[in-house]
Parts: structure tokens; sequence; C-alpha cells
């Protein structure tokens, strides 16, 4: 089996970003990395993805903790009120 390169789940030790579109992004990448990191195994994740990429429960679900992972990225950065200093 062909094992997913692991990537570090908070990557630069980090959650501060400069916007909130960037902490979108980075809610996206950590909900990707956590799944790569539970399931390692590339011809797996393949196999299964027909199965949940048209399950509207399965897609809430992914949204819900990409939101999840938002909310956290938010209260990390004060709700970008304060930006992070360059």
């Amino acid at each position: 089996m062909t094992q997913v390169p692991q990537r570090p789940l908070i990557p630069e030790n980090s959650l501060l970003t400069r916007t909130p579109e960037d902490g979108r992004a980075l809610a996206i990448m950590l909900a990707r990395n956590s799944i790569h990191a539970m399931q390692g195994e590339l011809e797996t994740l393949k196999t299964g993805r027909p199965q949940y990429a048209h399950d509207p429960y399965g897609l809430i679900a992914a949204s819900h903790v990409i939101a999840v992972e938002f909310a956290t990225i938010a209260a990390a950065n004060n709700y970008w009120r304060q930006p992070p200093a360059s």
C-alpha cells in the first residue's frame, strides 16, 4: 500500500493567519491533514471516495469539521481584530 505523505498537523506550529480568508484555507488544510493522519493508505482513501463524494450527510459532516477548525483559528486570531506581527 502507498502511504499518504504525512504533513505537520499544524503547519509552522501556529494557527495565526493574516486574514480570515487565510484562516479558512488553513481550516481546510487542517481537516485534510487530519484525514490523512487517520487514514494513511492512499488506495483506501481513493477507494472510499465514491462512497462519500455524493453523500449529502457525509459532505455536511465534512463541512462541520472545517467549520470547527475555522472557529478555533478565528479565536486564536482574536477574530482578526489584532493582526499578527509580521
